[in-house]
């Protein structure tokens, strides 16, 4: 048995990390923000793409931002010696001590969590850094400008270390929305006369909106090459690269006459005689169930990079898509097929489906092979 199971293959399909992708999106980070240090942001698991390959690829962080403290743990485990921020700080007061043990930096956005730091002694000689969130209009965590200056004394009155934070609901408004004008003119009279570092900058203010990042900047979805306005247009200035590639194979084609349906429904109908593609994928795998007819699926045609962008047809199944395969003729079962990454922008098939891309990558499922490359 053990020389069979060494046989086994697995299903094609593979997520492919690229470190060096990584590296550059920090990199354009760096330049456009140069005079802000870097929280890395890899919440969610690093948007789905694991934690092993971000820490990996973003190693020249400043500091990596998240939300769980097991995986403020694994990075100690792992051997970083930087700064972490818990994003949402802490859920319990029994983890307020473990977070000083870590040595992270809080997020404190409540007053129960500014009672549990009032209670608590740091060690001698190690004050903790706190990032206060102030509620400049998002209206979801955060206090509110008339409880923030108090707030702020009696945790500087405590010991800690202050840092002014504020996110930004509206910064993905590229279109003449309003966008970062309100909050930050809330922000600068909130903090006025309290000196401290300062926090504002998401992916969405990194692009466009300069003068709206503070001292620490938070990337986050840029780092993996996607957009934070779910269109991939309004990043290709910005020269990001995808982190993510996800692939699979042909796996079986059909030959179907005029007429004839395809998939689960019968959604979509031959407009002529025709060559469709099987490709060992599903929504099992992550890829969007709702995904309409047309969206892009990038098909390699011989050994190299030259491919071919070939539509979806049919309802996506659990295991299983179906393509187009009329302009690629001389694909075959095993032709290697991307679903998104280098060649189709995880955020086109997101708006094919009604989502983005941000959902997409953190839905990749746990059955799918990963490789850091």
């Amino acid at each position: 048995m053990a020389g069979l199971a060494n046989r086994l293959i697995n299903r094609p399909i593979l997520a492919s990390i690229r470190t060096e992708a990584f590296r550059h999106n920090l990199n354009r980070v760096r330049e456009l923000a140069p005079e802000s240090k870097i929280w890395s942001v890899i919440k969610a698991k690093a948007y789905g793409h694991g934690l092993e390959g971000a820490f990996s690829g973003l190693e020249s962080s400043d500091g990596f931002a998240l939300l769980d403290i097991e995986d403020a743990q694994w990075l100690r485990t792992h051997g970083w010696q930087g700064r972490i921020l818990l994003l949402e700080g802490l859920f319990h007061e029994d983890e307020v001590p473990i977070a000083a043990e870590l040595r992270c930096d809080l997020v404190v956005h409540c007053e129960t969590q500014l009672r549990w730091l009032e209670a608590f002694t740091p060690h001698s000689g190690h004050p903790m850094n706190v990032f206060l969130k102030l509620n400049s209009g998002m209206n979801r965590l955060g206090f509110t400008p008339e409880q923030y200056r108090t707030a702020f004394h009696r945790l500087h009155a405590t010991g800690y270390r202050m840092h002014h934070m504020t996110h930004f609901a509206n910064a993905d408004q590229v279109d003449g929305l309003p966008s970062v004008g309100a909050q930050m003119e809330c922000f600068m009279t909130s903090t006025e006369g309290l000196e401290a570092p300062c926090s504002m900058g998401n992916s969405a203010a990194i692009l466009w909106h300069r003068n709206a990042i503070g001292d620490w900047a938070r990337p986050g979805i840029m780092l993996y090459g996607a957009s934070p306005t779910g269109q991939h247009a309004d990043i290709a200035h910005a020269q990001l690269e995808p982190v993510m590639q996800l692939c699979s194979e042909i796996i079986d084609i059909q030959d179907i006459k005029k007429g004839e349906r395809v998939g689960y429904g019968g959604r979509y109908q031959a407009p002529e005689n025709m060559r469709i593609g099987v490709v060992a994928c599903g929504y099992a795998d992550g890829y969007p169930r709702h995904a309409q007819d047309g969206t892009p699926v990038w098909v390699q045609v011989a050994d190299g990079a030259l491919g071919v962008v070939c539509p979806l047809v049919g309802q996506v199944s659990m295991d299983m898509l179906t393509i187009d395969l009329r302009a690629v003729p001389a694909a075959t079962v095993g032709s290697r097929v991307e679903l998104w990454g280098c060649h189709v922008p995880v955020d086109d098939v997101a708006q094919n489906s009604g989502t983005i891309g941000y959902e997409l990558l953190c839905a990749l499922a746990p059955r799918v092979p990963v490789r850091i490359e």
